[in-house]
C-alpha cells in the first residue's frame, strides 16, 4: 500500500497548535526547544499561549506551521511515506519528511522566507481572492487578458477553486470579469499580500542565496512539488523547483492527481486543521485518507 503525506501551508495555524505535541511526546518537545533556540526567540509562547493575532504574523505563522507539520509526522507515525506534497510553505515540511532537507535547515529557510516575504508585501499594498464555479483553465485565461494591472492564478487548489494574486487593482477587476464569466463567488482573502504572483519576486531573489548555500540530499522517496506537480528526486532540480516556487502557481489539483495515477492508496495530513483532506475530497471523492 502506497501511503502519500501532505503537509499544509499559511492559513491553517490556530492558537494552542502543538501544545498536545510538546506535553505528550519528549522527541516533540525537544525538537520544539531546538526550534525556539535557532529561531532566538520562544515561538512556542506564540504558538501554545498566543492569539490569532499573534499567529497571523508571517514571520510566526510559517516556521509555527511548519514545525506543528514536520513535528507532527515524526512523532504520530512510524511509517515512511511513499510519496510525499506540501501545499506552498507545506513543501518546506514535505522536504523534511523525505529526508530531502534537514530539520535544521529547513527551519531556518522558512524563517528567511516569512522574513522576505512580509518586506515584499509592505513594498506594494496587493490582495488576493478564492474564484468559486470556474474552471482552471478559464480562470487563468481571463488572468492573462488582464494587461494592466498584475493579477494571475495563483493556487489551483480543487476542481471549482481557484485564488487568484496580484495588485489589489488587478485583483479587484479580475473579480469583477470573472463574476461576468460565470463564476459564482470571488472572495478576498485576508492575507498579507500577493503570494505566488510575480510581486513576490522580491521575496524570491533575497531568499535565492540561502537555498543556493543549503545541501538538498537525494530524498527517500519522490516529491511532488508545487511549480510543476510532477515526482522529483533529483536534489538539484528539488533545489531549482523550489527557488521558481514563491512566483509560480501551487499546482495543488494536478500534484494530487499525479500522486494518485502514481499509486497512491492513502493520504495521511500532518499539521494543523484539515484543509488539504478536504481539498483532497474534492479533487478525488474516491481517496482514502489516514
Amino acid at each position: 500500500m502506497k501511503k502519500a503525506f501532505v503537509f499544509p501551508g499559511q492559513g491553517a495555524q490556530f492558537p494552542g497548535m502543538g501544545k498536545d505535541l510538546y506535553e505528550a511526546y519528549p522527541h516533540a518537545k525537544e525538537l520544539f526547544e531546538q526550534a525556539n533556540d535557532i529561531l532566538g526567540f520562544r515561538i512556542t509562547d506564540i504558538m501554545f499561549e498566543g492569539t490569532p493575532e499573534d499567529l497571523k504574523q508571517t514571520a510566526v505563522t510559517q516556521p509555527a506551521v511548519f514545525l506543528h507539520s514536520v513535528i507532527a509526522s515524526k512523532v504520530l507515525t512510524l511509517d515512511h511515506p511513499d510519496m510525499v506534497a506540501g501545499h506552498s510553505l507545506g513543501e518546506y515540511s514535505a522536504l523534511v519528511s523525505c529526508g530531502a532537507l534537514r530539520f535544521e535547515d529547513a527551519l531556518l529557510l522558512v524563517s528567511k522566507r516569512a522574513n522576505a516575504m512580509q518586506k515584499a508585501c509592505e513594498m506594494q499594498e496587493s490582495a488576493m481572492a478564492a474564484i468559486l464555479g470556474l474552471p482552471d483553465e478559464r480562470v487563468d485565461e481571463i488572468c492573462q487578458h488582464i494587461t494592466s494591472h498584475v493579477v494571475v492564478a495563483a493556487n489551483f487548489n480543487c476542481p471549482g477553486q481557484v485564488v487568484i494574486s496580484g495588485s489589489v487593482q488587478g485583483v479587484d477587476t479580475a473579480c469583477e470579469v470573472l463574476k461576468e464569466n460565470g463564476a459564482k463567488r470571488a472572495i478576498r482573502l485576508q492575507v498579507g499580500g500577493a503570494f505566488h504572483s510575480p510581486l513576490m519576486k522580491p521575496a524570491a531573489e533575497e531568499l535565492e542565496e540561502a537555498i543556493l548555500n543549503t545541501k538538498f540530499s537525494e530524498p527517500t522517496c519522490p516529491i511532488y512539488q508545487n511549480v510543476n506537480a510532477y515526482p522529483q528526486v533529483n536534489p538539484e532540480q528539488i533545489r531549482q523547483n523550489l527557488l521558481m516556487q514563491l512566483t509560480a502557481p501551487v499546482r495543488w489539483t494536478q500534484t494530487v492527481r499525479n500522486m494518485i495515477v502514481d499509486g497512491a492508496d492513502i493520504f495521511y495530513e500532518y499539521g494543523p486543521g484539515e484543509v488539504l483532506t478536504g481539498l483532497i475530497r474534492k479533487i478525488d471523492p474516491e481517496a482514502v485518507i489516514g
